[in-house]
């Protein structure tokens, strides 16, 4: 009854197997690794930004580094419908992010997934996007 019904004694086994293979990689790449990684992946993408999109997009996240995660988020100018057009662009050719009403796109190169061609992916289809527009 209620929360209860949802223990188990036992984890089944073919649950454990992903999350044991996550965990291997996880031990692999170590937390200072992971997150100097990190701050490189999202200073990347905020350069790619602030350099080649300027006139379209405002990143919103705060720039020391102390004080976000991998995220940013970035807001398209000229209003909502702009910014929900790049992001069904980017989606459309495999770039994913988030979307948050009213008008923020919010990107996360996690650094234990993806790459600075990941970023540099972002960046192109962006200003593909910004050049048709």
């Amino acid at each position: 009854e209620g929360a209860d019904g949802w223990q188990l004694s036992n984890p089944p086994i073919l649950a454990m197997a992903p999350i044991r293979a996550a965990l291997a990689l996880f031990d692999a790449a170590t937390m200072p690794a992971l997150r100097a990684k990190s701050l490189a992946l999202t200073g990347y993408l905020e350069a790619m930004v602030r350099a080649h999109l300027d006139a379209h997009i405002d990143v919103v996240t705060p720039a020391d580094p102390a004080q976000r995660g991998c995220q940013l988020s970035l807001r398209v100018r000229g209003g909502r419908a702009r910014g929900r057009a790049l992001f069904e662009h980017l989606a459309t050719h495999g770039v994913l992010g988030d979307w948050r009403e009213p008008d923020v796109i919010r990107i996360s190169p996690a650094p234990l997934y993806n790459r600075f061609t990941d970023v540099l992916a972002f960046t192109r289809e962006a200003l593909r996007w910004a050049r048709s527009a």
